[in-house]
């Protein structure tokens, strides 16, 4: 076939499509590892980054892999060490509410002294991956074009960009969110529900000391949630019914203040909103497949969860070191990253690990998102014994800090 003037003489061992945390981690580390690396971002360089008030909780393992990817020391000072995580049910109990926490103390010692995790606000995160992106060598990075459809054959995929680019690959990792449309060109298909639930998001000032611990009070219309951040703040996800939490973000923030103290004051202390505020709605969504022709799904665009304990990015972080671990091996062994072979090893690594995920926070959410007489007894049992038998609650510590030997090598 003759190329046109557009089309590229370059074939590249990994197109990245979606330049958010999760892609551009994958571009540094793939090409910090000897792959050419694409990197397809829909942000032109000139626009200026839009308001971004989420905050990660960046548990240890991926802290790991972002420490790989040479981002942790720039992220110095922006972020807040997570020493803990609590969860309370706030249903009615004869007895007081039930809970569990859990911190550092129930890990192993970390070589580097690492808590369990850090809270990272998420344009600070970012930043510091675009700065490590403009520094590594062996990324092309494409900003300002979108993603228009692909071909794959038996050697490779091609691209088709928005300024009309065709672009020669050997795999294509589709890190473009939940409406993937690396997905839909790929014929892979979601299932997933709508939980009917919006969740309010803020920072707010705390004028109880926080102590870095993430807290999460389950109470039967949804959870509250504050998590810690630097200079005493907190980053809130508030849960209630479709409809709700958008009303209260349509407030003054006077009337936000007083309905968030009126309601969670006894539970989190005093609060004040710090800053922008928003609603989302609460969605589960998972594909049928993480793999397609050429093609490797990671974060969103895999799974989207229920954010319950902040796992969201953090799976998508496991994602990442699991195909940068199958790209190594299978070039070590002389075999084609992008081989069904390979993206079948990659999709039996991560599926069952990111569904798993995903049913036990749906689970949680059902189990808890109620006031039921025949269920809080079995909840307040389940938080008791988590509390007080010390190996259940060690493994639910390493669990959710990502602390353990299975995990890619990069988390380890």
């Amino acid at each position: 076939m003759t190329k046109t003037a557009l089309q590229s003489d370059h074939t590249y061992d990994l197109a990245i499509v979606g330049a958010g945390p999760v892609g551009t981690t994958l571009a540094i580390l793939a090409a910090n590892r000897g792959f050419s690396v694409i990197l397809i971002d829909a942000r032109h360089p000139d626009a200026v980054p839009r308001q971004d008030t989420r905050t990660f909780a960046i548990v240890r393992g991926s802290w790991r892999l972002l420490g790989a990817a040479g981002v942790t020391e720039a992220l110095g000072g922006l972020t807040e060490p997570l020493n803990g995580l609590e969860a309370i049910d706030g249903g009615t109990h004869w007895f007081g509410a039930p809970g569990v926490l859990f911190g550092n103390e129930d890990l192993p010692d970390d070589p580097d002294g690492q808590p369990l995790g850090q809270m990272v606000p998420a344009a600070a995160l970012q930043a510091a991956l675009d700065e490590a992106c403009g520094r590594t060598d062996g990324i092309d990075w494409r900003r300002g074009q979108l993603f228009e459809g692909m071909e794959t054959g038996p050697a490779g995929a091609t691209l088709t960009l928005s300024d009309g680019r065709r672009i020669e690959t050997r795999l294509v990792a589709a890190c473009d969110g939940m409406k993937s449309s690396v997905r839909a060109a790929a014929g892979i298909t979601t299932e997933g529900h709508d939980y009917n639930q919006s969740v309010f998001a803020a920072n707010v000032k705390l004028a109880r000391p926080h102590g870095g611990i993430a807290r999460q009070l389950f109470t039967p219309e949804g959870p509250f949630a504050t998590l810690p951040m630097p200079d005493n703040r907190a980053n809130l996800a508030w849960y209630m019914k479709r409809g709700a939490a958008e009303a209260i973000a349509a407030m003054p923030v006077e009337d936000i203040n007083a309905e968030l103290n009126a309601r969670f004051a006894e539970f989190a202390g005093p609060m004040e909103i710090d800053g922008p505020y928003s609603a989302y709605p609460l969605i589960m969504q998972l594909a049928t497949r993480m793999v397609g022709a050429r093609t490797a799904l990671l974060g969103d665009a895999a799974h989207r969860i229920n954010p319950l304990a902040g796992q969201g990015l953090n799976l998508g972080f496991k994602d990442v070191g699991a195909l940068i671990d199958v790209m190594g091996e299978a070039r070590d062994v002389g075999l084609d990253p992008g081989s069904d072979v390979s993206l079948e090893r990659y999709e039996k690594w991560r599926r069952f690990d990111a569904t798993a995920a995903a049913m036990f926070m749906d689970g949680i959410d059902r189990a808890f998102t109620n006031d039921s007489n025949f269920l809080k007894p079995l909840r307040g049992l389940a938080l008791t014994l988590a509390q007080r038998v010390p190996p259940l609650r060690q493994a639910l510590a390493r669990q959710a800090s990502a602390d353990q030997n299975h995990l890619p090598s990069l988390m380890r």
